[in-house]
Parts: C-alpha cells; structure tokens; sequence
C-alpha cells in the first residue's frame, strides 16, 4: 500500500529507460488499484508488465461491494496477479482455500496468478516449514491441473524476512525452492516441476539479488521494499550485467 497515481507513474516512467534492455527475464510491476489503469498506459510498448496486488474469488460481477473482478483487472492493464501475499493471510483472512478460489478466479481470465506460500519465524524454528509450505502447496493447488499449473508462478516468502531486513541464506532459500520443486514432481509431475518458475520473496536487495539467483531451483525475485525507488529495482532487474 505505497504510493498515489502520480508517484506511481513517475516511479514507473523512471523505470523504463533503466531495464529497457533487460531482455534475460520478465519484468513485473505491481501499483496499487486506483494507479493501475494509469501505470499501464505508460508502460504500454515496453518490456514492463503490470500487476495487480488481489483479485476476487469471484469470476462474474454482482453484489460485492469492494472487491475487483479479474476482467476488470484486465480492463485495466494487468496481465498479473499476486495472490496470498503472507500480509493477505496473515492480516485479511486469506486461507488456503480462498487462495485456491482466487487462482481458479484469475486463470478464468487468462491472468498469470504469482501464488504467494512460506513460514513464519515461530514455524520454521520448530523445524516444521516444509511441513506448512507443503499443506499451502497442497491446499492452495488443489484440484488444479498440470496444464494450469503451467500458467502460475510461485512465490516463496519467508514470513520472518518479508520488510525485516533478515533475509532467508542462499542455502535456505535454495533448500526450500528444491523442496517445492520435488513437491510438484511428485504431485503433479517432472515437465510441472521443471516448467514452474519459482520466485524468491524477503528483503531482495541489490546487493543480495545475485548470490540468490545463483541457486539452482530460484528462478525469479519478487521484491518488496527495494522495488519502491526505481534505481534500486534496475539494479535488481538487471544484477547480472
């Protein structure tokens, strides 16, 4: 929840010229609602694409009031959506469940779903992260199949390093993106489990951008904080240049 329309179009237009020529990755912003439509139209032509921070679990317009159906999210620019960011289960009730329904919601609409899964600090000190990390997996995919699957992305987000400045290791990121990658392997099957593009989530920096993406099974970053200033975000985008 940052930024007005005006600042998320300055901060998108100082954005551009930075990664037009980042062409080893995709490229995906995510302003609030009301700078959507906005955003969108001054990024249309480039290689940045626009997402949206939630979506409806309801496919079709009617009576529910404050919410934004997919198509409207098309309407306004989006071809992505975030869904089950830890800030949305943890704060605004969004369980496994509703995650599933929001998925089903946004393919519906051919928009590319970012399914956000991980942790918190209490759970993974009990040594019981990959145990969460898996019933999310389990519960939010369910009854998705392989061909769907192959329109997500996932997102692994350590709870306890989202806006704290800790930041899950190499190692431990990588650890969990393996598990998740086997996970898949074994529920759905290897092409899923090759095809899928897992992003790391919590306090991506530039100057921890590449020993993450170093790691075998981390195929992306979605980046919180350091996305908010344009240069940071560049240098992000375009760490192996």
């Amino acid at each position: 929840m940052f930024k007005l329309i005006g600042d998320a179009v300055a901060t998108a237009t100082a954005l551009k010229p930075l990664v037009a020529n980042a062409n080893h990755c995709e490229i995906v912003i995510a302003p609030p609602f009301t700078a959507l439509k906005s955003v969108a139209d001054r990024l249309e032509g480039s290689n940045i694409r626009v997402a949206a921070q939630n979506v409806s679990t309801e496919p079709k317009h009617g009576a529910h009031t404050g919410e934004i159906c997919g198509d409207m999210l098309k309407d306004a620019g989006c071809s992505h959506v975030i869904i089950g960011h830890s800030e949305r289960r943890s704060m605004y009730g969004d369980t496994d469940q509703v995650v599933n329904r929001k998925i089903r919601a946004a393919l519906s609409f051919s928009l590319t779903p970012i399914v956000c899964i991980g942790e918190t600090l209490a759970e993974r000190e009990e040594g019981r992260e990959q145990t969460v990390v898996g019933s999310q997996l389990k519960d939010s995919l369910a009854e998705l199949t392989g061909s769907d699957l192959m329109r997500i992305m996932l997102a692994y987000e350590p709870v306890w390093a989202i806006g704290t400045g800790r930041t899950a290791s190499p190692a431990q990121a990588q650890e969990m993106h393996a598990f998740i990658r086997n996970w898949l392997r074994e529920n759905f099957d290897s092409q899923v489990a090759d095809g899928m593009r897992i992003l790391y989530g919590g306090s991506v920096k530039p100057d921890n951008i590449s020993d993450l993406m170093s790691q075998t099974d981390i195929d992306g970053a979605l980046v919180g904080g350091a996305s908010l200033e344009a240069e940071s975000f560049s240098k992000i985008v375009n760490y192996n240049r």
